[in-house]
């Protein structure tokens, strides 16, 4: 299997924004497509192995596959460790607009959770973020970012999260977003 977009999973999912792939240390999970990942037992891993495709809509059967439709279905009621709340707009955007496409803003997405890692992380809030940061629109990120960084200045970390936490929460409260993970 060629690897062209190593934080693309096999199914969708984006590892730039999730939490694992932001921790340090031995935990710190590099993506879907890292060594490690590749021998975990994923069932799509194990499967795009086999088929030698990087992608399950690249496969000749995902229109008939029972375990992506599943994993899709599933994903738009619970999350594991990481936000399913996207994945089937984001697999319907990189239909429509291409990889590189999908990529550019994933890279923007985690350009703002970087910032909000970086600038407004009293430890406790890396999983909310990451969320943020997957279910929100780009430009809300934005204006929340720049909001916060007005209203947090001189302010303790975590007053700063609080206020970045407002910021969001105000987002999602006026969008329906939901800023937890599902179970």
């Amino acid at each position: 299997m060629r690897i062209q977009y190593p934080e693309i999973g096999i199914c969708g999912l984006s590892c730039r924004l999730c939490p694992q792939y932001h921790t340090e240390g031995k935990s710190r999970c590099g993506g879907c497509k890292t060594e490690s990942r590749m021998g975990a037992g994923c069932p799509f891993i194990t499967c795009a192995l086999k088929k030698g495709i990087e992608f399950c809509w690249n496969c000749k059967v995902n229109e008939t596959c029972e375990k992506w439709a599943k994993h899709r279905e599933s994903g738009k009621k619970a999350d594991s460790f990481k936000s399913y709340q996207k994945l089937k707009d984001d697999i319907a955007f990189i239909q429509k607009n291409g990889l590189n496409e999908f990529e550019k803003t994933q890279k923007t997405r985690e350009h703002l959770l970087n910032k909000m890692l970086g600038e407004f992380n009293e430890g406790r809030s890396k999983s909310y973020y990451c969320i943020a940061a997957t279910v929100m629109e780009i430009r809300e990120l934005e204006e929340a970012l720049k909001k916060a960084h007005k209203d947090s200045q001189g302010l303790g970390i975590k007053e700063k999260a609080r206020v970045l936490h407002s910021e969001l929460d105000d987002i999602a409260r006026q969008k329906n977003y939901y800023l937890k993970l599902r179970k």
